[in-house]
């Protein structure tokens, strides 16, 4: 499974001029599903067969790029290990071979570049939200983890409950009434309590909570404000009668829903900001002159979105074009997609990198970014 530290290692990964091979294949399991994955893997690899071959590469060079091709298509004839996409990415004269399982289809992609195309792994890891789902009533709780298409129940307690009996007088209900009140106030704050416990061990995003909705409604004023700011909706159901299958589709619409909303208003406010003149901007070239100053807080690109362009490996001036970098007049490398140069620089930067897959601005605009200070003028070539 793709995590975090895994691009961190392959952002400080350096090829030292030698090639690495990013190759990214649909996955799907069964014996089709075998068969079609190798197919599409050795067609991809059939790309860049002739690349190991070409003279104008240094002998260790296409030494390594041949290592690469026998190793990817050996490794791609076992079965994939869960449907989605499989992700080779491979350096063998420097001793990288990174394979890693997507939760989701990505388009079949290979790539021969300075350093490994991590723009799928960064998109992919920004898009899930690691979920806490519960569902509380008066005297029962149950909790699951919700992340990368997987779901789990994590923990469930139950706490003293009065059961509903003949009253003998008015004010035996009454006492009767009060005493299941404190017992039901005494569970959902231990419940609480508990949610709090797992937000900071486990690190959560969000949370979703089901149950009656008067329950939901009492459960909700018991909460830390820390974690009713986390929570993305709520939901109905009956654990009694439900399936897992009904728990994961209520608890996937809101995730689903959540982060939608949650995109479209955060490209929102950082067109608003660009629009009005504060530290910000829209449109790729603006973006790749703050990412080569290291200026971007916030970069958010439109998902599957790939750009020719050219970097210079000395300074780390991006742009669309220019042989030679204006900054230090050193040859610049093209690169088959300079937002995935850029995705890097930021993440190398401590930025924040957003892939936005709903309709918002981006699709015209390709990416924005929220600065961390105003840009200098960017040189001639890049306005």
């Amino acid at each position: 499974m793709i995590t975090q530290e895994t691009v961190d290692r392959l952002i400080r990964f350096e090829g030292h001029g030698i090639p690495v091979v990013s190759v990214y294949a649909r996955a799907d399991v069964g014996p089709v599903g075998r068969r079609d994955f190798r197919t599409r893997v050795n067609e991809l690899l059939d790309q860049i067969r002739p690349t190991a071959d070409d003279t104008k590469l240094d002998h260790d060079a296409r030494m390594s790029l041949r290592d690469d091709v026998a190793r990817i298509a050996e490794v791609a004839e076992r079965e994939p290990i869960k449907p989605g996409t499989a992700a080779f990415l491979s350096c063998s004269a420097r001793g990288l071979f990174e394979e890693v399982s997507l939760p989701r289809p990505v388009h079949d992609r290979v790539h021969i570049d300075a350093t490994p195309w991590i723009r799928p792994l960064a998109a992919v890891l920004d898009e899930y939200h690691r979920t806490c789902a519960v569902w509380i009533d008066k005297a029962w709780a149950r909790v699951w983890e919700l992340y990368m298409d997987e779901m789990h129940e994590i923990g469930s307690f139950r706490d003293r409950t009065i059961r509903k009996t003949a009253y003998a007088s008015p004010f035996e209900e009454w006492h009767v009434r009060n005493k299941s009140d404190e017992l039901s106030k005494k569970h959902f704050r231990r419940a609480a309590g508990h949610l709090a416990d797992l937000f900071r061990g486990r690190g959560f995003d969000l949370l979703v909570i089901g149950g009656h909705p008067h329950e939901v409604a009492v459960f909700t004023e018991f909460l830390p404000r820390e974690l009713r700011e986390r929570i993305a909706g709520t939901f109905t159901i009956d654990p009694e009668s439900a399936t897992p299958a009904d728990l994961r589709k209520s608890v996937d619409a809101i995730v689903h829903n959540y982060e939608q909303e949650e995109q479209r208003r955060l490209v929102d406010e950082v067109v608003g900001a660009a629009a009005a003149g504060k530290p910000a901007v829209v449109g790729l070239r603006p973006c790749l002159w703050a990412g080569s100053v290291a200026a971007v807080q916030t970069l958010f690109v439109h998902d599957e979105e790939v750009t020719p362009g050219v970097v210079c490996d000395r300074d780390g001036w991006l742009a669309l074009e220019g042989e030679t970098c204006p900054l230090c007049g050193e040859s610049t490398r093209h690169t088959p997609d300079v937002i995935d140069e850029l995705v890097t620089t930021v993440i190398d930067e401590s930025g924040t990198v957003k892939h936005v897959k709903t309709e918002t601005p981006l699709q015209e605009h390709i990416a924005a970014a929220s600065l961390r200070f105003p840009l200098p003028p960017a040189p001639e070539s890049q306005r």
